[in-house]
């Protein structure tokens, strides 16, 4: 067993779609990034990764390669599995916390559990989705952005 987390944030920039777990949110700003600015998976793809020992989300899908421009961060999440899968790892479970004071979640952790589950290749009851507030304190409870934490533990076959 092989246990990774990962973090990321992004502040919200107007005219993009906001994109969390793979899943669009209806929101008046998304997340400024070179990617789509899916904090969720990006989080998701560090703790893959770190649990794997194959290093950072930044060092195989660098914001300095055009190629990444705008890309759809699930792509970048099946890369990883790829290199998971190379290496005989598999997803026991997930565990993820999206820290935002605005857009309310509740109504989408159901479709990004089902999204995630999908793409991590695991039983839906093993991937966690869960929403919090911080209070209106830091950059997450200003509305600046949102920030998200990812854990996971893998199978080494």
């Amino acid at each position: 067993m092989l246990i990774g987390q990962g973090i990321d944030a992004h502040r919200f920039e107007p005219g993009r779609p906001l994109v969390l777990g793979g899943v669009e949110i209806p929101h008046d700003h998304g997340l400024a990034a070179h990617s789509d600015g899916d904090v969720v998976i990006h989080a998701l793809c560090d703790a893959l990764l770190g649990a794997a020992g194959l290093g950072d989300i930044g060092h195989h899908f660098p914001d300095t390669d055009a190629a990444y421009a705008g890309i759809d961060s699930r792509i970048l999440l099946a890369r990883v599995m790829d290199a998971l899968r190379e290496r005989d790892l598999a997803v026991h479970n997930a565990d993820l916390t999206i820290a935002a004071q605005r857009p309310k979640l509740a109504a989408h952790i159901a479709a990004m559990r089902e999204t995630l589950a999908a793409d991590l290749d695991c039983p839906q009851a093993r991937v966690n989705v869960k929403a919090t507030t911080t209070e209106r304190m830091g950059f997450t409870g200003r509305g600046e952005g949102i920030a998200a934490f990812a854990v996971v533990l893998l199978d080494a076959s």
